[in-house]
């Protein structure tokens, strides 16, 4: 993953870079912090040392035991220019908060510490979260600030609009929310390599109805799908997601539809699919579903009570969508299989439902699967070849997925017999 420089300077919104710091790493990424002075009084450097597990920099003279490294990295045989070195080895620097007076220190190009001489050496993308009085953020010498920054090519990420530090008071000038913060930095960092392209995804696991509160179901959750829709949306690509019954928060800037059951979703897919260059089909999906539907609550100790349940098959939404498939359109397929036999299964479902990837899981290895945070897939290609993607962060596997979709897609390719398999880059894994 990437290397993150953050930097705090002196604002009560300090305390939410401690998150920020959390959810980086969290996120497999390496972090080094640079404090002001001023923004020691609000939080230590031990918590952020704590954390990063690496020393962080307030004063430009100070020593670096780490020599400039991220957590992870060699130790450098010779100790560096401690602004320098930091900011050469870092991917991206965000500086959260950024208090009125940094902006301005910043639109005047100054190097009066470690910060901002650090901000003046970066050639990695520098991204700026504002945090202040509301005043301070609509005074005409901040915004001259923060649009010199951006004609410089320096992101701003906010402020919010909500509760400030001091009491009773609402207003513009609130810290970006952490997850939102370590989104924008990603989104600064991803390759941009889907721009261009309407993703179209599935995701969660449907439910069919028995009576009015009961109903057939899986163990879905949709973080593969979610995942998948976060990090193309990421890379730049248009970001539909037809959800069914999923329960964690929407990913960040991806339209999402919801349903309930397999119907509903095949009708959402056949309405979105005709404008989508690749479909991921990464919902589970019923195979059946009850017969009939009892209005109201089936009585167990009713005369009438069923003894059996009567099912019969829905419809085969990817099928469809498969057969229905224009020019230039990749799709997808997901494949579920416990022990055994698993990537046989998916390669034939690959050939009947003239697929361009399927992706297969084994749900009887623990730990991974249905409704864990973690992933580990075997990608199966029209051309034969076969990639594993070790257990990683189902982010990271969303990342090799659509990476695979990049190798082997071709935006005029036919489909059939004398369909050629795309070349691109390597899958990541």
């Amino acid at each position: 993953m990437a290397r993150l420089l953050i930097g705090v300077s002196g604002g009560i919104a300090a305390y939410k870079a401690l998150e920020v710091v959390r959810l980086a790493i969290k996120a497999g990424h390496a972090v080094r912090v640079i404090q002001t002075p001023a923004s020691r009084r609000f939080v230590g450097t031990a918590s952020f040392a704590g954390i990063t597990g690496g020393a962080v920099l307030v004063d430009e003279f100070e020593s670096d035991p780490a020599r400039g490294a991220f957590p992870g990295d060699p130790l450098p045989d010779l100790e560096p220019i401690s602004h320098l070195a930091l900011v050469e080895n870092a991917d991206a620097f965000l500086i959260a908060p950024a208090t009125a007076n940094t902006i301005a220190k910043l639109a005047g190009g100054h190097a009066d510490g470690l910060l901002t001489s650090a901000a003046l050496a970066a050639t990695c993308p520098v991204l700026v979260a504002p945090a202040m009085n509301h005043h301070m953020w609509l005074h005409p010498a901040t915004q001259a600030n923060v649009a010199l920054l951006r004609a410089r090519g320096i992101q701003v990420v906010g402020p919010a609009e909500g509760e400030l530090a001091s009491k009773g008071e609402h207003g513009l000038g609130r810290l970006v929310e952490p997850p939102d913060l370590l989104a924008a930095v990603e989104a600064a960092l991803a390759p941009g390599d889907l721009a261009g392209l309407h993703v179209l995804v599935t995701a969660g696991g449907t439910r069919e109805p028995i009576d009015a509160v009961r109903f057939l179901g899986n163990r879905s959750s949709g973080r593969m799908g979610y995942a998948l829709a976060e990090r193309a949306a990421r890379r730049s690509a248009q970001v539909t997601v037809v959800a069914a019954n999923v329960a964690l928060p929407d990913p960040p800037g991806v339209a999402v539809r919801r349903v309930q059951t397999a119907a509903e979703l095949g009708e959402a897919c056949r309405e979105a699919f005709p404008a989508s260059d690749v479909l991921l089909m990464a919902a589970a999906v019923a195979d059946f579903r009850p017969a009939q539907v009892v209005a109201g609550k089936i009585k167990k100790d009713a005369a009438d009570a069923p003894s059996a349940l009567a099912l019969e098959r829905t419809d085969d939404v990817l099928a469809a969508l498969s057969a229905a498939r224009g020019a230039g359109q990749t799709l997808v397929g997901f494949a579920a299989e416990h022990g055994a036999g698993a990537v046989d299964y998916g390669r034939g479902k690959l050939e009947r439902k003239d697929l361009d990837l399927v992706v297969v899981n084994d749900t009887s290895e623990p730990g991974i699967a249905f409704d864990a945070v973690e992933n580990a897939v075997t990608i199966l290609a029209r051309d034969g070849s076969q990639t594993e993607v070790a257990r990683a962060d189902k982010l990271r596997v969303a990342d090799a997925i659509l990476d695979a979709v990049l190798q082997h897609r071709a935006p005029t390719e036919t489909h059939g017999a004398d369909r050629t398999a795309a070349q691109g880059r390597p899958a990541r894994v």
